[in-house]
């Protein structure tokens, strides 16, 4: 059994391209995939048209690919400004550039008023916001955010959108998006790639896929389809 098969998915600085599917449908092990936490058995991974299938995840981070993670792999001892600024002086930049970029990623995701907070006093929806200050702080061409905005209310939606947005227009990364929030998803997302059981269902744009009656069958499920 295959977790994924004859999958292609290719994403350009400078866009945000979503990854969706139902759950089972195989996004967190293209992502784990993609940034080397595991191998595939066949095919390969390219950055920047260079060959990265054998490279560790360390290394892809030195190349400019940075993820984050449905759990927290931050360190939870220290506050919240502090684990910013380790990612950034892991990436080679100086201590009050590190604390100068922290303060500016805490303010643009909202967690500004946490910056002396312990990492592990965070709610789940601060604690993903944190995971991606952490990886942007590495100043990625290519950034996975596998599921960044579980946990957040509604009403603070509008400024994460908006701080994906930033990474796409200001900074002219990749970003690679996971997240079961269509709203989210179809407003801010360039194109969207669509996943079920292991292969790639659908590619497009967001008009694209909404329209599309196989990833409603996906979701939702025939039946309900055809009524």
């Amino acid at each position: 059994m295959h977790a994924l098969r004859d999958v292609t998915l290719e994403l350009r600085r400078g866009e945000i391209l979503g990854l969706i599917g139902p759950n089972g449908a195989g996004k967190s092990t293209l992502v784990n995939v993609l940034s080397g936490f595991d191998r595939p058995s066949s095919g390969t991974v390219e950055l920047a048209g260079q060959d990265i299938t054998g490279w560790r995840p360390n290394r892809r981070g030195r190349a400019g690919l940075a993820r984050t993670f449905q759990h927290s792999h931050g360190f939870r001892t220290l506050s919240v400004r502090e684990n910013v600024e380790v990612a950034a002086l892991g990436s080679g930049s100086s201590a009050r550039a590190a604390r100068s970029q922290a303060d500016e990623l805490l303010d643009a995701l909202g967690l500004g008023g946490n910056a002396e907070a312990s990492a592990d006093a965070l709610a789940q929806g601060d604690e993903r916001r944190l995971g991606v200050a952490r990886a942007l702080a590495t100043t990625p061409r290519f950034v996975l955010l596998d599921e960044p905005a579980a946990g957040l209310p509604e009403a603070e939606l509008p400024v994460f959108s908006e701080a994906v947005r930033a990474v796409r227009d200001e900074r002219e990364a990749g970003v690679l998006l996971i997240d079961h929030n269509m709203g989210l998803i179809m407003e801010i997302c360039d194109r969207i790639h669509v996943l079920d059981q292991g292969r790639t269902l659908a590619e497009g744009t967001p008009r694209d896929i909404r329209a599309n009656l196989d990833v409603a069958a996906a979701y939702l499920g025939e039946s309900a389809v055809q009524e």
